[in-house]
């Protein structure tokens, strides 16, 4: 059924001392598609400056602002309301053999999606174990790669705290655990490295079970390519299609092309950083 859910999302970076010339790029913003429709986006910044929008390679939407009088805190505040829908195109029905991806009428340009990247790693202990769950090959790119993302949901251990943002697939891969970002990396890696399209998606996930005091993040998943379907969703951390509770804010390689919130900034000390996100049924 569809569904109308309201996005509060807070990122507040503490600085020890005061710093200057602050660049930062906002990756926030909700996308609309067939799948869902960006009603209202706000965002704020403190201190206030200007804010410029332009899209990236990936055709995400970044905010961008620069700062550069000296502050000792930086406050980044988005609110959305967004719209999502039962995808139209129905469940996914048919054969996709691999070959479907060399025909003529397949305009998609999923090549960046078949190879290495920062985050996704393509090497030989990885390749093995993606045969050693399609020992016969990829036969379809949607019943295949099911497979690999079942096998990841099956054979890591979700742990908070036992990864970071930094993290790379190649780590997740050798300790067997980690948090939805390496899910869905090691996903993404064992899909490419038997040649099915895969790429990183950002966004929210409603937890219409969620509990009183239960921590809510940004959530990450993959989405697959499929000539004459299109990218379909499917999130290895909860071993299900993505459906209309889940919220896409951008898409590309991995981790790396969509950091929600990422930046650089001229000064001595650390910085806190306190991120907090809501995701409601709107009113």
């Amino acid at each position: 059924m569809p569904l109308r859910l309201r996005v509060q999302h807070v990122t507040h970076y503490a600085y020890q001392g005061p710093v200057t010339d602050s660049y930062n790029d906002l990756r926030l913003c909700p996308v609309t598609d067939q799948l869902q429709r960006c009603v209202d986006f706000k965002l704020e910044v403190e201190p206030a400056t200007a804010v410029q929008t332009y899209m990236d390679f990936y055709f995400n939407r970044v905010d961008h602002f620069e700062l550069h009088e000296p502050h000792d805190f930086l406050r980044i505040r988005s609110e959305s309301l967004v719209e999502t829908v039962p995808d139209g195109r129905g469940p996914v029905s048919g054969d996709f053999p691999v070959v479907m991806l060399d025909s003529v009428e397949v305009t998609e340009n999923y090549f960046d999606f078949l190879t290495d990247s920062d985050f996704v790693s393509l090497d030989a202990e990885l390749w093995r174990e993606a045969v050693d769950v399609l020992p016969g090959g990829v036969t379809d790119l949607w019943r295949d790669a099911l497979s690999l993302g079942r096998h990841v949901h099956d054979t890591f251990v979700y742990e908070t705290a036992s990864t970071n943002a930094g993290t790379r697939m190649t780590e997740a891969l050798r300790t067997r655990r980690g948090v939805c970002q390496d899910f869905a990396h090691v996903m993404i890696a064992l899909c490419r490295s038997q040649g099915i399209p895969a790429r990183y998606v950002s966004g929210y996930f409603f937890n219409d079970s969620r509990q009183a005091g239960e921590i809510e993040a940004s959530h990450a998943w993959v989405e697959v390519f499929l000539p004459g379907f299109g990218w379909k969703g499917y999130d290895p951390t909860h071993r299900r299609e993505s459906d209309t509770r889940y919220i896409k804010l951008a898409t590309g390689r991995d981790y790396g092309d969509i950091r929600p919130v990422s930046g650089t900034f001229r000064g001595k000390g650390t910085r806190e950083l306190k991120v907090e996100a809501s995701i409601r049924l709107a009113e």
